[in-house]
């Protein structure tokens, strides 16, 4: 398709843009289909010294090894028990893969700007820059993750180094 600007811009919004929808507690999040790489039931994962809280260690997918973060622990959410229902999103962006641990995932929405709302700007526990906006689908409200700028951190790149370096 050959659009010109106005057009192009009123297309792209109205298009929508797909969000794997999962569970942290009883709140619901939404984080951009096109970065998840895979989902996977919860495995033993291997610890690693001097990491920050959040990232509970990493694991072994298909030789890559890939760090685990808890999103509880990043979000200062209670800490949960992991269950049968508890699966790691492996998500995939600017040649990173990192795995996240959520209570469950529940569904795949597709939602145009019309059902996007900017986040407010309040003190929370979930930065605002963490955030593309709260997603609304009839009584439902999603928290719009930006997985990338969560996971984009100084501290992820330094548990990319000590991974690196326990492996080698």
């Amino acid at each position: 398709m050959n659009f010109s600007g106005a057009e192009k811009q009123f297309s792209e919004q109205n298009m929508g843009e797909g969000y794997l929808v999962f569970t942290l507690g009883e709140e619901e999040y939404g984080i951009e289909i096109l970065k998840v790489q895979e989902i996977r039931g919860y495995d033993r994962v291997t610890r690693i010294a001097n990491t920050p809280d959040f990232i509970i260690g990493v694991t072994n997918l298909r030789g890559v090894i890939v760090p685990i973060v808890d999103l509880r622990v990043k979000f200062r959410l209670d800490a949960a028990e992991f269950n049968a229902n508890t699966v790691i999103i492996i998500v995939n962006f600017s040649d990173r893969v990192v795995g996240i641990i959520v209570d469950g995932v529940s569904d795949v929405l597709t939602l145009d700007g019309n059902h996007i709302k900017p986040a407010p700007d309040i003190s929370s526990t979930l930065a605002v820059e963490y955030l593309l906006g709260l997603g609304t689908v009839d009584e439902r409200m999603l928290i719009l993750v930006d997985i990338e700028k969560l996971l984009s951190s100084e501290e992820m790149a330094l548990v990319e180094k000590i991974s690196a370096a326990e492996v080698a």
